[in-house]
């Protein structure tokens, strides 16, 4: 850290909440430090975008100190920049593709109008690469995000924007969207926690309400507190949202108190290094063991498991296409010659969803309600699955995707990412969480898989592993 830029005035979001609500810090004082911060550090990592002036931003912060105490809602006077797919009212939604660029938003999106509703102060948005594909952020309109516990590797995707942002103190809390990894493989290549809840826990984009939902949004935060924090604004019920999950997001607040382990009726854990087939890079391996001795350690049950996922892949891939036709047809609509601009990956992925048959898409659900029963099977016998929650650890800027593990050619820019997809498909909650590192210094998280619908258990024993391990307070080098 340069001595221009100021510790920040928290040390985890749960506080700093509170404090706003009473009015022990200001939010003017906090915006004040938020923005010397990213004053400082963004112009390294390039992790935040579209920010408002910074006097644009005091403003909005001095409004909020005016809010009687009793007025406040639990997000209070929090600075805030939505990942760049969300709708928020004001500001460019640009999805880091150049002809969005000055596409303003009238109106704020389910997910932005929770957190305004809840006091957040949104200044800009996090960086993503174009249209949300690949885990790795860089688009043409903004350029790369780095990571921080080293520069020139990659921030992981498609919210490496917002995993950024939190690894470096720049934003307290942040939110993200996951369809193949995008908020557990950022997490894990920052070493902060990402949460992809159960489909239907949080409103979902208007238009992809029934078939082949893959994609949902979930919180990001340094620890799994300050997730369940966020985690009890976004979820709650939707009321046009067909697949939409009853409880409340206050449901979330009791994930603040850690597991425990009986040793009558211990946590059963089943861990996997590679899910059977998967080319898994052996320091990430080697964390997937540590983990599994950890949670011995602490009294767990474990057992080397894991569900019969096979098909899970190809759904994937199908599903996904099918998705990216839509926005295809959207971009022919709108722009023609989109093509021009667009990533060759994108390209190629869109056109395998025009290419798609019927009975592809048919055969996709069905395998993809086999591969349901599967793990439902399996979660009778364990609690929580323990994974990779990315298959290698940050690799260079300037690799657009990873073509080969452990000796194991990969054919497309999604394969590596196969670990992440394959749990996507079954529905499940997930998260990754900071659970060590390399010989470099670069942080590896692992990806913890609950029962179906079974978030609050899932954050419980995630609070439980973090708080035995503390991996996430080793902090990364730019600052």
């Amino acid at each position: 850290m340069t001595e221009q830029t100021p510790d920040p005035l928290w040390d985890d979001a749960l506080t700093l909440c509170r404090d706003l609500q009473r009015g022990i810090i200001s939010a003017v004082d906090l915006m004040r430090n938020v923005y010397a911060r990213i004053q400082a550090i963004n112009p390294t990592v390039n992790a935040l975008v579209n920010l408002l002036d910074e006097q644009q931003a005091l403003a909005l912060a001095a409004a909020a100190d005016r809010v009687p105490v009793a007025e406040r809602g639990p997000l209070h006077g929090l600075p805030m920049a939505p990942k760049d797919a969300v709708a928020v009212r004001g500001f460019a939604t640009t999805w880091g593709f150049k002809p969005f660029a000055n596409r303003l938003e009238e109106h704020d999106s389910a997910l932005a109008k929770r957190m305004r509703d809840a006091g957040a102060i949104f200044i800009g948005h996090s960086n993503m690469p174009e249209f949300g594909l690949g885990s790795n952020t860089f688009n043409a309109l903004f350029g790369a995000t780095l990571n921080p516990y080293d520069t020139t590797k990659t921030a992981g995707g498609s919210s490496g924007g917002a995993a950024v942002a939190l690894a470096t103190d720049m934003l307290p809390l942040a939110d993200g969207s996951d369809m193949g990894g995008s908020l557990r493989n950022p997490a894990s290549f920052c070493n902060v926690v990402g949460v992809r809840p159960s489909i239907g826990r949080t409103p979902m984009s208007r238009g992809f309400g029934w078939y082949g939902r893959l994609v949902t949004s979930g919180p990001m935060a340094k620890t799994v507190a300050d997730a369940s924090l966020l985690m009890s604004i976004l979820a709650g019920p939707d009321a046009i949202d067909p697949l939409t999950l009853p409880e409340s997001g206050d449901y979330f607040l009791d994930a603040l108190v850690p597991a425990r382990c009986d040793p009558k009726n211990p946590i059963k854990v089943a861990v996997s290094e590679d899910l059977g087939t998967l080319p898994i890079e052996s320091s990430v391996r080697s964390v997937i063991q540590n983990t599994a001795q950890i949670f011995s350690d602490l009294g767990a049950h474990v057992t080397q498991d894991h569900p019969n996922l096979d098909g899970a892949m190809e759904v994937f891939q199908t599903q996904r296409a099918a998705g990216l036709r839509t926005l295809g047809r959207n971009l022919d609509l709108a722009f023609p010659d989109w093509r021009e601009d667009a990533k060759d990956t994108a390209i190629w992925n869109i056109e395998r969803g025009f290419a798609l048959t019927p009975d592809e898409l048919l055969n996709s659900e069905q395998q993809r309600t086999k591969i349901y029963a599967a793990v439902s099977e399996f979660f009778q016998r364990h609690d929580v699955l323990v994974l990779p929650a990315a298959q290698v650890p940050p690799f260079q800027i300037d690799q657009e995707w990873v073509s080969e593990i452990d000796g194991v050619t990969l054919d497309t820019y999604i394969d590596w990412m196969a670990v992440c997809c394959m749990i996507t498909v079954t529905g499940l909650p997930t998260l990754s969480i900071p659970a060590g590192f390399n010989s470099a210094g670069l942080p590896i998280g692992v990806q913890l898989v609950g029962k179906p619908r079974g978030d609050l258990e899932l954050l419980k024993i995630a609070h439980w592993f973090e708080q035995s391990t503390q991996f996430y307070r080793q902090r990364p080098r730019i600052i």
